[in-house]
C-alpha cells in the first residue's frame, strides 16, 4: 500500500507580500520526516520584513521587526538557513511531489498559498490540499475541552473597536491544546512554526476518524466569547 505523504508549508512575508522566509516539512502520519527545506529567498532579500507600527503585539512592531531581521542574520551565519532563489524552491517542491506526491496543508493556507503566488512560488502540482486551521477549527475549536483550555491559559484576543471580542484559535494556542500544555510563543520563523506548532497539530488531527468532514472555514462571530462563556 502506498504511503501516505504531507507537506506543511509555512512562510513569513515582507512588507510588499512576498517570501521572505520559506519552510516546508514532508512527514508521515507518524510524524517521521522525510525531507524539508528552510531557505531565505534571495529575490526579496531588499524588501523589508512585514511589520505594523500600530500593532499592539511587539514582535510586528519596528522594534520587533529590528530583533527579527537580527535573528534572521544570526540564523545565516550558524547555518540554520541558507539564501535561495525562488527557482531553487520550484525546483525542490517538484522534486518532492514526483517523489512524495504529498497532500498540502498550511495553517491557514490562503494566506500562504497567497504569498506563494505573489512570488512566483509554484504550489498547483500538490493536488490534494486542506487548510489546516479550518480542520482544526472543526475538530477542536467548539469543544468544551478547548474552551476550558483557552479560559485556563486566558487566550482572548483583544477587544474591537466595536466592542467585540473573540478566543484565540491560532496555531499557537492550537499546539499548545494537543500537546497539553502551554508552549513557548511562536518564534515566526517559517520551519520552526511549521515544525514545533503546525506538526503537532497536523498529528493529532490525522488521529481523528473522519477529520475531513468537519473541516470548516473560520468564522469570528462564532467564536465570540459572549457567544460561549458566561459570567456568574
Amino acid at each position: 500500500m502506498r504511503k501516505n505523504w504531507y507537506i506543511i508549508i509555512d512562510t513569513e512575508s515582507t512588507i510588499t507580500d512576498k517570501c521572505a522566509d520559506f519552510g516546508a516539512i514532508v512527514c508521515d502520519k507518524h510524524g517521521n520526516i522525510a525531507t524539508q527545506c528552510a531557505v531565505l529567498i534571495k529575490d526579496f532579500r531588499d524588501h523589508s520584513l512585514f511589520y505594523d507600527a500600530k500593532s499592539k503585539d511587539e514582535i510586528w512592531t519596528i522594534k520587533g521587526l529590528e530583533r527579527r531581521q537580527a535573528n534572521y542574520e544570526r540564523m545565516l551565519e550558524s547555518g540554520e538557513r541558507m539564501i535561495a532563489s525562488v527557482a531553487a524552491v520550484n525546483r525542490w517542491l517538484d522534486k518532492v511531489n514526483r517523489e512524495y506526491s504529498p497532500t498540502l496543508s498550511a495553517y491557514n493556507i490562503a494566506f500562504d498559498t497567497g504569498i506563494l503566488n505573489n512570488s512566483g512560488i509554484a504550489h498547483s502540482q500538490f493536488i490534494d490540499r486542506f487548510c489546516l486551521w479550518q480542520a482544526a477549527i472543526g475538530q477542536w475549536s467548539q469543544t468544551s475541552k478547548f474552551k476550558n483550555f483557552v479560559l485556563e491559559h486566558n487566550a482572548f484576543n483583544n477587544v474591537t473597536a466595536k466592542n467585540n471580542m473573540t478566543y484565540k484559535t491560532n496555531a499557537e494556542i492550537m499546539a499548545s491544546f494537543v500537546a497539553g500544555e502551554m508552549l513557548p510563543p511562536e518564534p515566526h520563523t517559517a520551519l520552526e512554526d511549521a515544525l514545533l506548532y503546525e506538526m503537532p497539530i497536523l498529528l493529532a488531527l490525522l488521529k481523528k476518524r473522519d477529520w475531513r468532514k468537519k473541516v470548516k472555514p473560520y468564522n469570528w462571530r462564532e467564536h465570540q466569547v459572549n457567544r460561549h462563556f458566561r459570567s456568574l
